[in-house]
């Protein structure tokens, strides 16, 4: 039996604090089914902390990892780690935000600026701390970043985690410039975030599936080059061909274990592979002798700082970005959100709505 609708907590007067918060939590490993909600009472708000109210929450591939097959229940956890919502509150010391502030929250709420380090990385929403997947949260003021004005809250909340690494992965550590071209893999989010961010950028886009749909939706889109990677396994053989034997600048390697060598195989010389994902066996595997001669790199993706999020946001604003949403899920229908990214069929977000 489904558990009863919890009430969302309601509109508070300015700058006064919820007192309460309603929640999902599922066990790590435990699976999709032990998603289940909960009510219970927020700590007093810190005075470098900001109280937001989660609007809209987008699931990440990584939201299913976490949730696992159920195998091996473990500790439980609030999941999903990008949301965004309101300022409802501030605390004492906060000077850069005030109630009714559109926000969106860092992957990392650690993760200010520079480089990344193990003290910056160590909590994360949805993993090594509770996530967002709940109608109200309390954040560090530097873990957050205004939404550009012309998103909606669900368009908004695909920026901290997917848009984030596409854009890492594409201009910051794979540095494509106009005029390059880059193959993506698959209709993820990850994905359709490069596309859109590299026709911003003056990028040439090959990019994979394994349905044809998806590949003409991509080529609406401005993907010059698709290819159906079941009706053509050995897929590098086809970029070479396109690219007169050359090969890509970047490859955004989603794939993981299964896709690794070929994707080294379609980059050009002194070309870039940034490593992202293990959606399409897991991550690792072994290396073809040579793989990497020529100069040709791997470089790993780790989502971004706040800053580079707030950087993000400047783009998607000079470019009126439009975030692609597949389908939306009322907050009573979680665990039909979380199977519906697991079945594959999306283009684009699965966004969950808290209104």
């Amino acid at each position: 039996m489904n558990a009863p609708a919890l009430k969302l907590t309601p509109y508070t007067q300015a700058n006064q604090a919820a007192s309460t918060y309603h929640g999902y939590r599922l066990r790590r490993d435990g699976g999709i089914e032990s998603l289940g909600q909960f009510s219970a009472a927020l700590p007093p708000l810190a005075e470098h902390e900001v109280q937001v109210r989660i609007r809209a929450v987008s699931l990440n591939h990584r939201d299913l990892l976490i949730a696992g097959d159920g195998s091996k229940p473990g500790e439980p956890v609030i999941p999903v780690s990008d949301g965004a919502g309101e300022v409802i509150a501030v605390g004492s010391k906060v000077k850069q935000w005030q109630p009714g502030d559109r926000v969106m929250l860092s992957f990392f709420p650690d993760w200010v600026d520079g480089i990344a380090e193990p003290s910056k990385i160590q909590r994360a929403f949805g993993g090594s701390i509770d996530g967002l997947l709940r109608d109200v949260a309390h954040a560090n003021e530097h873990a957050l970043v205004r939404i550009p004005e012309h998103l909606s809250f669900e368009q908004a909340a695909t920026l901290p985690c997917a848009g984030l690494t596409a854009w890492n992965a594409l201009l910051t550590e794979g540095q494509a410039q106009a005029g390059d071209t880059v193959v993506l893999l698959g209709t993820g989010g990850v994905s359709v975030w490069a596309l859109q961010l590299a026709k911003a950028a003056g990028l040439k886009v090959f990019i994979t599936s394994s349905q044809d749909h998806k590949l003409a939706w991509a080529k609406r889109q401005g993907a010059e080059v698709g290819i159906n990677y079941r009706d053509t396994p050995e897929w590098s053989k086809e970029v070479l061909r396109h690219t007169d034997g050359l090969g890509v600048k970047l490859v955004l390697d989603v794939g993981g274990k299964n896709t690794l060598n070929q994707a080294i195989d379609s980059i050009q010389m002194g070309g870039t592979v940034a490593l992202i994902g293990g959606v399409s066996g897991g991550f690792g595997g072994e290396l073809a002798p040579l793989a990497l001669s020529a100069g040709k790199k791997l470089v790993g993706i780790m989502v971004g700082s706040r800053a580079q999020l707030a950087q993000l946001a400047e783009f998607v604003s000079q470019h009126a970005i439009q975030p692609v949403l597949d389908k939306t899920f009322p907050f009573s229908e979680a665990k039909q959100a979380y199977r519906y990214l697991a079945s594959g069929e999306h283009i684009g977000k699965v966004v969950i709505t808290l209104y």
